[in-house]
């Protein structure tokens, strides 16, 4: 099961990249309801929500290639997810209401983040018992 998760997340933030790689203004239209009108912040879109997502998904296929990395593979997804979640809170406090992307985002971090928390502990656990 921890393979899987790391897994799919690692594969989820490829795509997720790749779409804003290759669509970053109909992405960003898509997800805040607004896009980038100049062509620095279509760049820039594709390198952080594009480049930085897609290698964040490589990193994770690379950990959840050997058993002995998934309990760390694990905890970079739970730091990644609530690091998200996180500044989501945040800009929602400060920027006032969000669209239904957003909320869905936001428990999806929490959600992901308490199954891999769930996950790694159970891993720490079956390997002290050995």
């Amino acid at each position: 099961m921890a393979k899987l998760l790391v897994q799919f997340t690692g594969l989820f933030f490829i795509g997720y990249g790749l779409a804003f790689t290759f669509f970053p203004l109909e992405m960003a239209t898509m997800v805040s309801g607004a896009g980038p009108t100049t062509a620095s912040g279509l760049i820039d879109f594709r390198a952080t929500y594009g480049g930085m997502t897609i290698s964040v998904g490589i990193v994770l296929l690379l950990l959840a290639a050997k058993n002995e990395s998934l309990s760390f593979a694990l905890l970079a997804i739970s730091i990644i997810l609530l690091a998200m979640a996180a500044a989501r809170g945040i800009g929602m406090f400060l920027d006032g209401l969000p669209n239904q992307f957003m909320y869905g985002y936001l428990f999806a971090e929490i959600i992901g983040a308490a199954i891999a928390l769930g996950l790694r502990k159970s891993i720490l656990a079956e390997s002290q018992n050995m």
